[in-house]
C-alpha cells in the first residue's frame, strides 16, 4: 500500500501543534500564535512551574492549550510528551523543535560537559522530536510541518569556537536534508534562523542538569566573558518573539524553508560564502 501524501498546511485552524521550549520566549510566542490561529496546542518544557504559568497565560483560549513537562535531551521524555499529545488532541500536525540553551566554551576553557549539554539539547533535542513525531505525521496522512529553531549563528562563525554555533550549523543542515526528503511526501520543513530576540536563553544555565556538571561563568575580563556580556545585552534589545512567531506561521502556510528575521546580517553570511567560493575557485585553478 502506498503512503498517503499530506498537504501543505495552509489552513491551520483545527490542527494540532506541539512546541518544545514552550514556557517562554519564542516557544511561548509560537504557542500563542498557533492558538490565535485556531489550533490546539501542546506546550512542552523542562521547567514545570514556568510551563504551568505559560499555559495559564493562554487560558483565554480554553482547553485547547495544554502543557507537558519534557526534557528534549532525553528521547524517552520526548516520546512520553508525544503520547500525551496524541491522548489529548489526537493527531499532531505541526511540530516545533524549539528548545535550546546557550553555553560558552571558547579556546581558553574547553568544557566537554558544556559541549555535551548544548549538543544534547540543541541538536539531539531536535532529532528526538523528529524521531518521535515524524512516523505519526506520515501515518495519519493529513499533512504536516516540522519547524526547527536554529539561529543566524548556524550560518556564520562570529561566535568563534562555540558549542552553540556548532549545534545551530547542524540544525540548519539537518533541516535542509529533511526538507529534501519530506517534500515528495507533502510534509513541510522550516528552519528558524533569527538574530537577537528577547528570550531567556542567556540564563539557560538555570536548567542545566547535574549530569553535565556545574555551570561555570566565564571570566568577565576574558574574550569569552566579553562576548557573553555583549550577546546578553543585544538579546535584551532584540526583537519581540511574537515577530518570529508571525514569520513562522507565514512560512508554514507558504511552505518556506528558511525564516530570517535580521536581514541586516546579510553581509556576515555573504562574507562566509564568499570565502568558500574563493577557496573553491583556487582549488579549481590548481
Amino acid at each position: 500500500m502506498s503512503e498517503k501524501k499530506g498537504e501543505i498546511m495552509r489552513e491551520l485552524a483545527g490542527k494540532t501543534a506541539f512546541v518544545t521550549g514552550g514556557a517562554s520566549g519564542i516557544g511561548l510566542a509560537l504557542g500563542r500564535a498557533f492558538a490565535q490561529a485556531g489550533m490546539k496546542v501542546m506546550l512542552a518544557d523542562v521547567e514545570a512551574d514556568a510551563l504551568a504559568a505559560a499555559v495559564k497565560s493562554l487560558a483565554s483560549f480554553g482547553p485547547v492549550v495544554r502543557g507537558v513537562t519534557c526534557d528534549v535531551a532525553d528521547p524517552a521524555s520526548v516520546g512520553r510528551a508525544a503520547e500525551a499529545s496524541y491522548a489529548a488532541f489526537g493527531h499532531v500536525h505541526v511540530v516545533c523543535n524549539n528548545a535550546g540553551v546557550a553555553g560558552g566554551s571558547g579556546i581558553d576553557d574547553i568544557s566537554l560537559d558544556t559541549w555535551r549539554w548544548v549538543l544534547d539539547v540543541n541538536l539531539m533535542g531536535v532529532l528526538h522530536g523528529i524521531h518521535a513525531f515524524l512516523p505519526h505525521i506520515r501515518a495519519h496522512g493529513e499533512g504536516g510541518h516540522i519547524v526547527n529553531t536554529a539561529s543566524m549563528a548556524g550560518l556564520q562563525s562570529g561566535l568563534g569556537f562555540s558549542p552553540y554555533a556548532t549545534s545551530k550549523f547542524a540544525v540548519v543542515a539537518m533541516s535542509e536534508g529533511l526538507a529534501m526528503q519530506l517534500k515528495p511526501l507533502g510534509i513541510g520543513v522550516t528552519v528558524l534562523c533569527p538574530g537577537f530576540v528577547r528570550t531567556r536563553i542567556s540564563g539557560s544555565g538555570r536548567n542545566r542538569p547535574e549530569r553535565y556538571g556545574p555551570a561555570r561563568a566565564p571570566d568577565p575580563a576574558s574574550a569569552a566573558g566579553r562576548l557573553a556580556a555583549e550577546s546578553a545585552r543585544l538579546q535584551q534589545a532584540g526583537l519581540d518573539p511574537a515577530y518570529i512567531a508571525a514569520q513562522t506561521l507565514t512560512a508554514i502556510r507558504e511552505d518556506e524553508l528558511y525564516v530570517f528575521s535580521h536581514p541586516e546580517m546579510h553581509d556576515e553570511v555573504k562574507e562566509r560564502f564568499a570565502a568558500i567560493v574563493t577557496a573553491m575557485d583556487k582549488a579549481a585553478a590548481r
